[in-house]
């Protein structure tokens, strides 16, 4: 495997800067792991937006259908969902104006991992947020 994340100090300065995440493939039912995961960063203090055209909304936040609905900065674009669905998600983030491309556990796709950080991005890949929060607090 060809990704090489920040370390887990340089994951606990982009949490710490961090106040708005996007998250991509942000599912409203609350067994789902993306919620989970979601409510425990709003409960943190991190804004979230949930990007997911197939729900009104998550958390008590209207939902938005794609990365460009969001206006203004976005710190994290936090993504749910599966490796082959990366690339189109990394497109749209390359249309706003975000720090951070975050592809949750489980999740890797080495092509858009490398067309990011060659344009200057900071990608992660295969990691939680949630756990990555709670092991830099």
């Amino acid at each position: 495997m060809s990704i090489e994340n920040p370390s887990r100090e340089e994951l606990g300065t982009i949490l710490k800067k961090a106040k708005r995440i996007a998250v991509v493939g942000l599912s409203d039912q609350p067994d789902r792991t993306s919620f989970m995961i979601a409510e425990a960063m709003q409960k943190a203090g991190y804004e979230i937006i949930p990007v997911n055209p197939m729900v009104d909304q998550v958390l008590g936040v209207k939902a938005v259908a794609r990365l460009q609905e969001i206006e203004g900065h976005i710190d994290i674009v936090n993504v749910f969902r599966r490796a082959e669905f990366i690339p189109e998600v990394g497109e749209d983030f390359l249309e706003i104006d975000a720090d951070v491309f975050w592809a949750q556990l489980g999740i890797v796709h080495e092509p858009t991992f490398q067309m990011l950080k060659e344009k200057g991005y900071t990608v992660v890949m295969d990691r939680c947020i949630k756990v990555e929060h709670a092991l830099t607090k």
